[in-house]
């Protein structure tokens, strides 16, 4: 045990504050990470992580957006909006996406240090000449913070006259995954589900239900884009959710390509929410879809995770707008009223960058209130799946009044708790004989029949301004 005499300091990293948490806007993002840098990858399987800590457990983390699109979610959530939890599936697979690399590095100082990125250490292979080395016995290999690895020789005579060694490894290589590995599938054979199949899993596991489907940096691909509507909608069978997809910023590089765009990408479903160009804070650069998810879930969160509140003209902490090639993008209201007419949502700088788009891919072919509004049809989803939770354990009870009675009075005091709170104009529900018919109940079929009506949002605010004759005339003559 060491001795001490004297005074000594000891510091600590410093502890973020834990996220704020709420689930109405939980986010489900498929994509890609780099789990040769966690420390119990996963691949395929829906992970919920509550802090950076857990992503870089399950996950890892790297500032690569690009390669890596889930870290941009973390990053957002996380370390931005500081808000959580978050669902994240990577399909990026070790096993498969990976290359084979031999290089000579020079040893320095008894070290050598690996410059190439995503290294599988289990792969390494140190040769002196053509001789193998021996791990533990030659040398040891470990990992620095920035995720690089570091191979530091040992005092033995295999390097006593080398002054470089060769290093074979495995790299992953993050550019192999495909559209393919994000839509995935199901193996009837084995009963595996990998890619989009596994949103299925979150509730088994969890106990909760998504808000948002996204896939950031992919879903700019029409296929994935309708796989993403296709989930929104009866997952496990019985709940709903929204999709956030983007458009490809390099075939839509103007404001004006977009409509075609989207319409060429068959975006039209009213679960569907599209997003162009891309976001901007500082030198990182996001897909939008990822931002507007964030701040759809931080509006939540602090609207008690309610959500009836519209993200737009919410602050996103952007710093500006970029295509992907990194030109800048610069929207005045008009021109960003042209994407919202046509069902697109963006971002603009209007004291501060904030979101800006109220209408789902819906609109303009459909005008229902429920479908327009993505406020309006996110409350209707949220409502429904807040509802089968809450009931699920009254299934199989006897249908008699008890039972009708008790879900009835239970759902109208809820609702009447959220209209005196402001957040919708009124909630009812109610049981109605003529659609319960006796051949009904005999089947253990019961029906509630329940009127919703959130507030839409207030997006075309008019002040009609009048010369008054009258008021100058009485100015003049001293009479007001």
């Amino acid at each position: 045990m060491a001795y001490y005499h004297g005074v000594r300091v000891l510091e600590e990293k410093t502890v973020k504050s834990e996220p704020q948490r709420g689930t109405a806007g939980l986010q489900a993002v498929i994509g890609t990470a780099p789990v040769h840098l966690a420390e119990e990858p996963a691949v395929h399987v829906p992970v919920i992580c509550y802090n950076m800590d857990d992503c870089r457990k399950r996950l890892g983390y790297s500032e690569d957006f690009e390669h890596y699109t889930l870290c941009q979610s973390m990053d957002l959530n996380f370390n931005v909006f500081g808000i959580s939890p978050v669902v994240f599936i990577n399909v990026l697979d070790p096993k498969k996406h990976k290359v084979p690399e031999e290089k000579e590095y020079q040893i320095n100082n008894g070290q050598v240090q690996l410059d190439a990125d995503g290294i599988l250490m289990d792969s390494i292979t140190v040769k002196n000449g053509d001789a193998v080395s021996e791990k533990d016995k030659d040398y040891l290999l470990s990992r620095d913070e920035d995720g690089s690895i570091r191979i530091t020789l040992l005092g033995t005579e295999t390097f006593a006259e080398s002054s470089s060694i060769k290093v074979s490894y495995d790299r992953v290589d993050a550019s192999l995954v495909t559209v393919t590995d994000i839509i995935g599938g199901y193996d009837v054979s084995t009963g595996a589900e990998t890619g989009l199949e596994t949103i299925r899993q979150i509730y088994p596991r969890f106990g909760l239900v998504p808000g948002f489907l996204l896939a950031p940096g992919w879903s700019q691909d029409s296929v994935v884009a309708a796989i993403l509507a296709a989930k929104s909608e009866g997952i496990n069978g019985a709940f709903r959710c929204e999709n956030v997809v983007d458009l490809d910023t390099e075939t839509a590089r103007l404001y004006t390509d977009c409509e075609s765009v989207k319409e060429n990408m068959g975006l039209e479903d009213p679960h569907t929410i599209v997003c162009w160009p891309m976001g901007q804070i500082e030198s990182k650069v996001y897909y939008m879809s990822a931002v507007y998810a964030a701040v759809a879930a931080s509006e939540d969160i602090k609207n008690d995770d309610v959500p009836n509140l519209s993200p737009d003209n919410k602050l996103s902490r952007l710093t500006g707008t970029v295509l992907k090639d990194g030109t800048q993008v610069l929207m005045d209201n008009e021109q960003a009223n042209v994407l919202n007419g046509n069902g697109i949502v963006t971002a603009i700088n209007n004291s501060g960058w904030r979101i800006w788009g109220n209408n789902t891919a819906a609109y303009p072919k459909i005008t229902d209130v429920k479908e327009r509004w993505i406020c309006c049809r996110r409350f209707f989803s949220w409502w429904g799946n807040q509802f089968i939770m809450t009931y699920n354990e009254k299934v199989s009870n006897p249908s008699d009044k008890r039972l009708i009675e008790s879900i009835c009075d239970s759902e109208n005091i809820r609702g009447n708790s959220y209209v005196s709170q402001g957040k919708c104009a009124g909630i009812k529900i109610e049981y109605r004989e003529e659609e319960n018919t006796a051949e009904d109940l005999m089947n253990g079929r019961v029906t509630l029949r329940q009127y919703l009506a959130p507030y839409t949002p207030a997006e075309d605010i008019l002040n009609i301004l009048s010369f008054s004759p009258e008021m100058l005339r009485a100015a003049m003559e001293g009479r007001n």
